[in-house]
């Protein structure tokens, strides 16, 4: 089967097409500035060779998903005949709030869910919403699948995710933390018991998701007991543009000596916080990296903050697991990023880890495989995992809709 994994935004569109046989990926796709005015763009390439580029007004997702089919069946460069020739269509859905813990076929209760959820997740979930829309208007016999960010840290007890905030909010308001990337973690986690030949249920996993968007996760037993995103993606450690864990009273202090709203508050940890905030510089780890090593100041000082706030997690998270068997590394920066995953490491023997400095500099940056980077010593297994949250959609799709 040929399953279509369909990621979107309020004005994206971002999609892959492929082929569960083999698991091989037969085309990337991007279709954006929808809905903005003026023209869009919609490419996609095939092994890494761009085969369609368009620019045309983009109205809406319908239109963004028409252009999407165009591009798989272009009689030249397309991948497929026609449409029927794709079993099912899996949706990234960023927030399920409380309600999912697993992915789902999609129906009216699901969508009506998803709907309910957008209060928490204001910016992604009426976009994925309109995605699945989309893609029902142009492909209505499809079946179809969400696979929630939210979903695999549902297993979280109660001490974990739950604020010290009055539990009537709880209750009436479902304020806890849900944490984000779940997909990835889920993948990640599962490939780091199967690269060791361990069982999950025996293996105490700490994965340091890091990218533009970052976040850590306690795995026991194939189950996440903790993760550092919150009620949103804004808590955890500093990304590139959010500003990570502080004290909410920041937000008032703030708002109320530059007389600003909350919203406007809210859209600077969001938007303008992070590497970028702190460095002055850029949101992008490459780019405070080289700064840092040319004695700027505030990309050392941002670049610190990161790798402290991960060793602070992943001490926090050994301690309530009563250990680590294996910590690993994941995502672009974690993926890439060689003197990051040093630092990190560095003075972590107390807890029985310890990488060897050649086998993480093995690693290239760009060309990240499953690689194991712990000194022969290390009682802890320190691994680098590529994460592949598309394979993770695509298995969960197939699986589903295989039982219709």
């Amino acid at each position: 089967m040929k399953v279509l994994i369909v990621n979107a935004g309020s004005s994206s569109l971002k999609y892959q097409l492929i082929d569960m046989e083999n698991e091989e990926t037969l085309a990337k796709g991007l279709v954006e500035r929808i809905g903005m005015g003026g023209v869009g763009h919609a490419e996609m390439k095939v092994n890494g060779k761009t085969v369609f580029d368009v620019e045309e007004p983009i109205e809406d997702h319908v239109k963004g998903c028409q252009l999407m089919i165009r591009a798989l069946t272009d009689p030249e460069n397309g991948v497929v005949k026609d449409m029927s020739e794709i079993g099912a269509v899996g949706h990234r859905v960023l927030h399920g709030g409380n309600k999912f813990s697993e992915s789902v076929v999609i129906n009216q209760a699901v969508m009506d869910a998803i709907e309910e959820f957008i209060p928490l997740g204001p910016l992604h979930n009426p976009a994925n919403l309109m995605g699945i829309k989309a893609c029902q208007a142009v492909m209505p016999d499809t079946p179809m699948v969400a696979v929630f960010d939210t979903a695999f840290h549902q297993t979280m007890p109660p001490k974990a995710y739950m604020y010290g905030v009055p539990y009537e909010y709880y209750e009436r308001l479902h304020v806890r933390r849900y944490g984000f990337h779940g997909t990835s973690h889920r993948y990640v986690s599962r490939r780091t018991a199967e690269f060791l030949g361990r069982d999950p249920k025996d293996l105490r996993i700490i994965i340091a998701h890091l990218g533009n968007g970052s976040s850590l996760s306690a795995v026991m037993g194939g189950k996440c007991v903790d993760t550092s995103m919150g009620i949103t993606p804004l808590e955890g450690v500093i990304m590139g543009t959010r500003s990570g864990v502080m004290d909410p009273a920041v937000v008032q202090y703030i708002c109320d000596n530059d007389h600003i709203s909350v919203d406007e508050m809210l859209n600077i940890c969001n938007k303008k916080s992070g590497l970028l905030g702190i460095s002055g510089l850029s949101n992008d780890m490459r780019d405070v990296d080289k700064a840092a090593r040319e004695g700027h100041q505030r990309a050392k000082l941002a670049r610190d903050m990161l790798i402290y706030g991960i060793r602070k997690y992943i001490g926090s998270y050994a301690a309530a697991m009563n250990g680590v068997d294996a910590i690993v590394f994941t995502a672009g920066i974690g993926e890439n990023n060689i003197e990051l995953r040093r630092d990190v490491m560095a003075g972590f023997e107390f807890l029985g880890a310890k990488i060897d400095p050649e086998k993480n500099a093995a690693v290239k940056p760009g060309r990240a495989v499953e690689t194991d980077i712990s000194a022969a010593d290390s009682r802890v297994k320190v691994l680098v995992i590529p994460t592949n949250e598309e394979i993770a959609i695509a298995r969960d799709t197939l699986e589903l809709v295989s039982r219709l």
